[in-house]
């Protein structure tokens, strides 16, 4: 298993060091320039929809494309107070939706806590799984039991149909781990039309590339994975890679770096600006930060707002705030859209 850009010193595990790289391409318009060309500028955030909780950095898999650099090495992990924190703004402020990802969620000591006070709260909660964690050991074989008694909206990355281009970008067996875990949520209920509970696959590409039409490859996927596996799920997102950590990494060390980042400059999609994740979701950090998403956290560029934590949270304060930009923002806007929910346009 490769280690996390953290563990090995590299220096593009440090925020400053990211941005720098992404602004080192003068010929790449700055993204902001680019909105200001489509009228779309200043780009603004709207009503709090989706509140993303990054509830630690530790995850049982070191995936090459990871723009969280997560990995078996990583300690940052959120607290129960700080989840306590989050939780009072939900309630105080009517949010409806939680998204927690990670890392890998389920690691973080405190997760089945919040999640039953979510349900406690009658708040729909999305959980970002990476699947192999349900099989990793004894410890976490209840997932699926757990997800369904609270109605957790499943979504769980799964590069590909077959084995090698699964193990080629998330390590060696992944594939027949997530198999597995799929078929055990599929046990309980996730992934049928007639229980409510609903399970979605995310599809990133595995090399320098855009992903295919949405639908084409949910259509793909539920085929080969129902012949092969019997497996059911509802809904498959594309996600494209954004150019930030270990898959900013793999683009330097394989000498795609800009010829990347001129394909998501030159496949900008004004139509995608109106589905960004940034203008209806707050993303939290581990250590209580805010952020317009979970790519700016992981480039540690808070909201451009006088709130930056949530000790002094105010929902009205944040609201219709500026979006913070920088060019990986090119990723979210190429083709047909990027977001955590798949295509920004429908």
């Amino acid at each position: 298993m490769i280690k996390s850009l953290h563990a090995r010193h590299n220096d593009l595990a440090t925020a400053a060091n990211q941005i720098a790289q992404l602004n080192n391409l003068p010929e790449i318009l700055p993204f902001e320039e680019k909105l200001k060309q489509a009228d779309l500028f200043p780009l603004r955030a709207q009503a709090i929809d989706i509140f993303q909780m990054n509830v630690g950095y530790m995850c049982n898999q070191t995936c090459a494309h990871c723009h969280v650099d997560a990995g078996p090495d990583r300690t940052e992990i959120m607290t129960r107070e700080t989840m306590q924190k989050c939780m009072d703004i939900i309630a105080a402020n009517n949010i409806r939706k939680v998204d927690i990802t990670g890392g890998a969620p389920e690691m973080n000591p405190h997760f089945t806590w919040f999640v039953e006070q979510c349900t406690k709260l009658n708040v729909r909660v999305m959980v970002r799984c990476n699947l192999t964690i349900i099989v990793a050991n004894e410890k976490y074989k209840t997932l699926p039991s757990f997800f369904a008694k609270h109605k957790v909206e499943v979504i769980s990355s799964l590069p590909f149909y077959n084995a090698s281009r699964t193990d080629k970008q998330r390590g060696d067996g992944v594939f027949a781990g997530s198999i597995k875990a799929l078929q055990m949520l599929n046990s309980v209920g996730y992934g049928k039309a007639e229980t409510g509970l609903i399970l979605n696959l995310v599809y990133n590409p595995s090399g320098a590339f855009l992903p295919s039409a949405q639908t084409t490859l949910e259509r793909d996927f539920k085929l080969t994975l129902k012949r092969d596996f019997d497996i059911d799920f509802n809904n498959l997102f594309c996600i494209t890679n954004m150019p930030i950590s270990r898959f900013l990494d793999y683009l330097i060390q394989s000498n795609n770096y800009e010829n990347y980042m001129s394909r998501l400059v030159n496949a900008f999609n004004p139509a995608a600006v109106a589905g960004l994740m940034c203008r209806n979701t707050l993303s939290v950090g581990w250590d209580g930060y805010l952020y317009d998403c979970d790519f700016n956290q992981m480039l540690g560029l808070k909201v451009e707002n006088k709130i930056q934590h949530i000790d002094n949270f105010d929902a009205h304060e944040l609201q219709n705030r500026n979006i913070v930009l920088n060019k990986h923002c090119y990723g979210c806007t190429a083709g047909a859209g990027s977001s955590c929910g798949g295509e920004t346009i429908k």
